[in-house]
């Protein structure tokens, strides 16, 4: 009997996830997603969702370790003992450029702030937050596994990312006992503003939010998780989406 009402107890207790990037259109679709199913959702962005059970907005700053100090006590302020299940980094952004643009060291420090600060605080928080057996999601690029020459910054960026993924997965990363660390490297999200500055673009081959949303929650509930440092390619054809790990 005591078996049996610990099993249920822990079946209550709520399911916390952290959404990093939580305003973005990848992490709005994440946060509902999530609060439809009941759990308890922190967004972590420049702006509040209204959807979120709570916001920590972080503060602009062109100082990396000032706006990890503030998004780090704020996360910790906020949850103090409690545990999440899961951190999705999903925060980031594109720009082009190849190595003679004149937008290139802005282009290239935006990219950063967004893939790089993000994914690194991101990784922080779960050595400090995470559940044992918790699921930490990273956001690369397929584009990133090669030279990306009209896109120098962004791809810099998300190939630090994919590094970064690894190295948490690796003994002695600081992650909890049994968490993993998965990057997601898709293609070409179906957001509206990518169809706003693509309109004549092939939409079949663009991925739903949906399904990325639905992908993190089977992982974060234990199906279909890949082991941790795994580089998950997201392609669609033809409106089919498929993961397959990229083989480095």
């Amino acid at each position: 009997a005591l078996l049996q009402r610990s099993g249920m107890a822990a079946a209550e207790a709520p399911r916390r996830v952290l959404v990093y990037g939580g305003r973005g259109a990848l992490g709005s679709r994440c946060v509902q997603a999530f609060r439809a199913k009941h759990w308890w959702v922190a967004s972590i962005d420049l702006a509040e969702n209204e959807e979120a059970s709570v916001n920590v907005v972080v503060k602009m700053s062109d100082s990396f370790v000032q706006q990890a100090d503030q998004v780090t006590e704020d996360v910790g302020k906020l949850l103090g003992e409690n545990k999440v299940d899961a951190i999705l980094c999903v925060a980031g952004g594109w720009a082009g450029g190849s190595a003679k643009a004149k937008s290139l060291y802005k282009n290239s420090d935006l990219m950063w702030k967004q893939s790089v600060w993000t994914s690194t605080i991101s990784s922080h928080l779960a050595t400090k937050h995470l559940k044992e057996g918790g699921l930490l999601t990273l956001t690369g690029a397929k584009a990133a596994l090669a030279g990306t020459p009209g896109m120098i910054g962004y791809g810099m960026a998300k190939a630090a990312v994919h590094q970064l993924c690894q190295s948490l997965s690796g003994a002695n990363s600081g992650l909890p006992p049994g968490a993993a660390a998965v990057a997601i490297l898709p293609v070409t999200l179906d957001t509206p503003m990518n169809r706003k500055s693509m309109p004549e673009a092939d939409f079949s081959s663009w991925t739903p939010l949906d399904f990325i949303a639905e992908t993190f929650y089977d992982w974060v509930t234990g199906k279909n998780r890949p082991c941790s440092g795994s580089l998950i390619q997201v392609v669609t054809t033809g409106g089919k989406t498929e993961l397959t790990a990229a083989n480095l």
